[in-house]
C-alpha cells in the first residue's frame, strides 16, 4: 500500500521568545538613526540569524507588516524585481465538467460539476510615477481562523501594458494544504520581469477548504493544464483585460509539494500502477488518466508547457512513480529541494527524480540542512506569530534558513529559468550552468557522473551562496 502522506500540514505551536522581541525593539531603534548604515543592517540580518527571522521590512515602524517583497542586502544578483511596475487582479475560472471525487461512489458513474479555481493574475502594468500606494491582500493563513494583510508592489485593477506586447505565462501551484498567496512573494517577482503569473487556489486543497486528499491526488494535474487553457483563451480575447497580453504558447509551470506531484505528471512522468489502486487514490481507477501504463496518457499534456520549476515535488517516496517513468520527461526542468525534507525525501526522493529524468536538460538546486519549506512559503504572516499560541507558523518556516533568504534566492534561480527557456535569453545560462571537471571516460552508455558547482555560485557575492549546492545534467546524461 502506498502511504500518501503529505506532512507539510502538520504544524506545532511557535511562540515569539521575549529575548526576540526586545533585540528587535532594540535594533528598530539603531536602524531608525543610522538608516542607511550597512553596519546597522548586518546586525538586524545576524540577529534574525540568531534568535529567528527578523526581516529588514519589519523593523521600521512606518513599514507596514508582512512584507512579501523584500530584498536582501546579500541577495543574489537576479533576486531583485524587475523593469515593469506591476498590475493584479482576481478572477474565478469555472471547468464546466470536471468529474466530482468527493461525490463519485465505487461502482457508479462519475458525477461532474463546475469546478471553480480562484487565481491571483500579476501582469506588467501601466502605473503611474507618481503612484507610491502599496499593493494589499487579505490572505487566509495555515491557521485558518486567522487571516493577514500583506504588502507587496502589485497595484490593484492597474491598467495592463501592452506596449511591449505579450508575455510569457507562469502558472504557480501550492501544496497541499495552501493558497494562491503561499508564493505571492514569486507571483509579484516575475511579473516585474515581463511574465503574466497565476497563482491557483486548488479548490479542496487550501486552508478553508482542505477535503479528502483523492480530490487532490485526480485534480492536481487537471487544474493546471485548465489554467493554461483558460489563460490562453483569455489572452486571445480583446475585451478581457488580458487580451493580447499572454503569450501561453511560451508556458513555465512553479509547482510545490502537492503543485509539483502535478507538475512532475504534466511534465510526462505517469503515475504507477501502484498509485492508481492505492486506498487512498480515487474510486474506480480515476487517476488511470495520469498513470503510465495509459496509451493515452501523453496525447492528454499540454505541449505548451516549455519549463518546469519544480520546489520538493511531492510522491516518489510514497511509490506515485516508478523511476523509469522520468525518461518521459523531454522539459527543461529546475527542482529545488532542501536535504532534510522527509516529507518528500531528498537522496530517495527528488534526487531520484532529477538522475532519472535523463531525457531532459535539468538542474539541482539544495539548500543544504533545510526541510520541506526551503524557498517556496512567504515569511510567516505577523498575525500568527502574535496570535496566543502561534499555530500555523511551522507551515511557513524553517528550522535553520530565513524565509525571504530562501526566496531571494528561488527568485534568482526562476528568473534565469524562465528567461532562458521561455524568453531564449542565452546570457541566463551563466546563471544555471555549473563549472565542471573534466569528464570522466564513459563506460558504454553511462555518462560521467554529475559535478556539482565549484567556487561562488555566479551572480552570488563572496560567502553568501553558503549552504547551497547547484547542480545540472544534459539530455542524456545520467547522475
Amino acid at each position: 500500500m502506498v502511504d500518501f502522506q503529505d506532512s507539510s500540514f502538520f504544524v506545532g505551536p511557535v511562540k515569539v521568545t521575549a529575548m526576540r522581541k526586545k533585540i528587535t525593539l532594540l535594533l528598530t531603534a539603531v536602524l531608525t538613526l543610522t538608516r542607511d548604515s550597512g553596519w546597522a543592517r548586518a546586525l538586524i540580518l545576524a540577529a534574525g540569524a540568531a534568535v529567528g527571522p527578523v526581516t529588514l521590512a519589519t523593523t521600521v515602524e512606518h513599514t507596514p507588516m508582512n512584507r512579501i517583497d523584500t530584498i536582501r542586502p546579500d541577495a543574489p544578483a537576479l533576486a531583485d524585481y524587475g523593469e515593469f511596475r506591476i498590475g493584479v487582479r482576481t478572477i474565478a475560472l469555472v471547468d464546466e465538467r470536471r468529474v466530482d471525487v468527493l461525490n463519485t461512489e465505487p461502482g457508479e458513474q462519475s458525477v461532474l460539476y463546475g469546478r471553480e479555481l480562484v487565481v491571483e493574475v500579476w501582469y506588467p502594468a501601466v502605473v503611474p510615477e507618481d503612484e507610491v500606494e502599496l499593493g494589499q491582500y487579505t490572505a487566509v493563513t495555515r491557521n485558518p481562523g486567522i487571516t493577514a494583510t500583506l504588502f507587496g508592489r502589485a497595484i490593484r485593477d492597474a491598467i495592463p501594458n501592452t506596449a511591449a506586447g505579450s508575455f510569457p505565462l507562469i502558472v504557480i501551484s501550492h501544496g497541499y494544504p495552501g493558497n494562491r498567496y503561499l508564493m505571492s512573494h514569486l507571483g509579484e517577482n516575475l511579473a516585474s520581469k515581463g511574465f503574466v503569473t497565476v497563482s491557483i487556489d486548488h479548490t479542496d486543497s487550501t486552508y478553508d477548504d482542505q477535503q479528502a486528499f483523492a480530490s487532490t491526488l485526480y485534480n492536481r494535474p487537471l487544474d493546471q493544464r485548465f489554467v493554461i487553457e483558460r489563460m490562453a483563451e483569455l489572452g486571445k480575447d480583446q475585451r478581457h483585460f488580458l487580451g493580447g497580453l499572454v503569450d501561453a504558447e511560451k508556458t513555465g509551470v512553479v509547482g510545490y509539494s502537492m503543485g509539483g506531484y502535478g507538475l512532475i505528471n504534466n511534465l510526462g512522468a505517469g503515475f504507477s500502477d501502484k498509485a492508481v489502486n492505492a486506498t487512498v487514490a480515487p474510486p474506480n481507477d480515476l487517476l488511470a488518466i495520469h498513470a503510465a501504463s495509459n496509451p493515452r496518457f501523453r496525447d492528454s499534456l499540454d505541449p505548451r508547457i516549455a519549463a518546469g520549476f519544480a520546489v520538493a515535488p511531492w510522491g516518489m517516496l510514497q511509490g506515485v512513480w516508478q523511476s523509469e517513468a522520468f525518461a518521459g520527461i523531454r522539459t527543461p526542468t529546475f527542482y529545488l529541494v532542501g536535504d532534510k525534507d522527509d516529507t518528500v525525501g531528498y537522496e530517495t526522493g527528488v534526487r531520484v527524480m532529477y538522475k532519472s529524468a535523463y531525457n531532459s536538460e535539468r538542474y539541482l538546486l539544495t539548500y543544504k540542512n533545510a526541510g520541506h519549506n526551503a524557498g517556496a512559503p512567504m515569511p510567516v504572516p505577523r498575525e500568527i506569530l502574535d496570535s496566543p499560541t502561534g499555530e500555523g507558523a511551522d507551515h511557513y518556516m524553517d528550522p535553520v534558513w530565513d524565509n525571504v533568504r530562501m526566496n531571494n534566492v528561488m527568485a534568482h534561480f526562476a528568473t534565469a529559468h524562465f528567461n532562458a527557456y521561455l524568453k531564449g535569453d542565452a546570457t541566463m545560462f551563466d546563471y544555471l550552468h555549473v563549472r565542471r571537471d573534466e569528464p570522466a571516460a564513459t563506460v558504454g552508455a553511462v555518462a560521467a557522473p554529475a559535478q556539482e558547482s565549484h567556487g561562488p555560485l555566479p551572480g552570488f557575492t563572496d560567502g553568501t551562496d553558503v549552504g547551497l549546492t547547484l547542480e545540472s545534467l544534459r539530455p542524456g546524461e545520467r547522475g
